[in-house]
């Protein structure tokens, strides 16, 4: 990708400026969101950094459900939803990256499941609710998991 190291340059000890969004929905409408521990009013989909060994983000997308909130998918099951966002990365998490590293490149990604499901979620969490498209939009912290919720709500009115 333009601007991001090339794998294998980087040390391993910073953070890779890669990661994924994954929004799960049931049939019925309702969206996952997941309360952040290190902060009280930050609720997002299921993200996180893809590893330096990664080459699929939809790798990246299935371990990180499985760690976040042990949910098991199969590759397939995730479906990309062709949405790679950018933002710059927030200077109190910029210490995790490579010095001259300042933005991140996250790729969306949607696990529609048939009902909504109890979780195991990871620590780094400390809730989890379903709300219907517009409250999970609404209450989505980062405006690329708003974009990436409100793009699965618009494709399934049509």
């Amino acid at each position: 990708m333009s601007g991001l190291p090339a794998i294998g340059i980087m040390s391993s000890s910073f953070k890779r400026p890669e990661s994924v969004l994954v929004v799960v929905y049931t049939r019925s409408g309702k969206v996952l969101l997941l309360k952040r521990a290190d902060h009280p009013d930050f609720w997002q989909s299921v993200t996180g950094a893809m590893d330096w060994h990664e080459q699929d983000p939809r790798v990246s997308a299935v371990r990180e459900l499985r760690e976040e909130t042990g949910i098991e998918a199969a590759p397939e099951q995730v479906r990309d939803l062709g949405l790679v966002q950018r933002y710059p990365i927030l200077p109190q998490w910029r210490y995790r990256y490579a010095p001259d590293v300042i933005e991140n490149a996250e790729h969306a990604y949607a696990l529609e499941l048939a009902q909504e499901t109890a979780l195991a979620i990871h620590p780094e969490h400390t809730a989890y609710g379903w709300f219907d498209f517009a409250a999970a939009a609404a209450r989505a912290t980062s405006w690329t998991n708003r974009a990436a919720i409100e793009r699965i709500a618009r494709a399934r009115e049509s």
